[in-house]
């Protein structure tokens, strides 16, 4: 099982890199990891100004996502659709965008329906997550709210957290937000993603089974994991087994 969870988190990872001193070389060595000897990973998340040169580095079948309104969350739909156009522009695949958060948790549910609804008529073509900052909104019903805003708006994905805040992922909001999937009428084509604070495969391991209870079939159409230390453990395993090799990634 441990195997099995290792190859499904390396075939669904979005290995991210978000730091303030990001550079190019340290988005090439992203790259550089992104397509190891057990196989790629689904994505790379990246600062919009750094999507070209992902993009360029990176063979087709691993996508390219970008953050926008990024990490604040503000109630701006002129940065959350210029974030998006440089992501579009550059050649990104998935827009990853952050939910007003501190406006959702004030009532403002019309403005930020009106946000990401603008950001999805923009960009139909591209996945686009939507970012709940759920260790913020922390209240249950809060997290609901937003997440059916998310699916009746047309999002992809909805996305724990940003990993800039003291409380990112945990099973609780994951279980919440899956619930919300399940009981909408989207479920089919709608994914979860859990992002911060994973940084080992028996972390991912709970979400895998969560997502497997919600959602029947897990594959990198309707669940990925935001990390960047994760990899690290991921390979660590499967190279500790000669005869692993890169599984396909189909369903676990």
């Amino acid at each position: 099982m441990a195997l099995d969870h290792a190859r499904l988190a390396l075939a669904c990872l979005d290995l991210t890199s978000l730091n303030d001193a990001d550079d190019a070389r340290a988005i090439d060595a992203l790259c550089e990891r992104a397509v190891g000897r057990h196989g790629p990973v689904a994505a790379v998340c990246v600062w919009p100004r750094f999507v070209a040169r992902a993009r360029a580095a990176l063979p087709p079948a691993v996508r390219v996502a970008a953050v926008a309104n990024f990490p604040t969350g503000a109630l701006d739909r002129e940065l959350a659709l210029a974030d998006s156009a440089a992501i579009a522009a550059a050649g990104g695949d998935e827009i990853d965008l952050v939910l007003p958060w501190r406006a959702w948790a004030a009532g403002q549910s019309a403005d930020c329906a009106a946000l990401v609804a603008a950001v999805r008529r923009a960009h139909p073509a591209l996945t686009l997550k939507l970012i709940l900052e759920s260790g913020e909104l922390r209240d249950v019903a809060l997290i609901t709210s937003a997440s059916r805003m998310a699916l009746d708006q047309g999002v992809d994905f909805i996305k724990t957290s940003t990993g800039k805040t003291p409380v990112s992922a945990t099973p609780a909001a994951a279980a919440t937000m899956l619930a919300a999937i399940a009981a909408h009428s989207r479920h089919a084509s709608v994914g979860f993603k859990a992002s911060g604070g994973i940084r080992t495969v028996a972390d991912a391991s709970l979400y895998i089974e969560l997502t497997r209870d919600a959602l029947g079939a897990v594959t990198p159409q309707n669940f990925r994991l935001g990390a960047s230390a994760l990899l690290t453990d991921i390979v660590a395993l499967l190279s500790a087994v000669p005869s692993s090799g890169a599984a396909p990634a189909t369903a676990y």
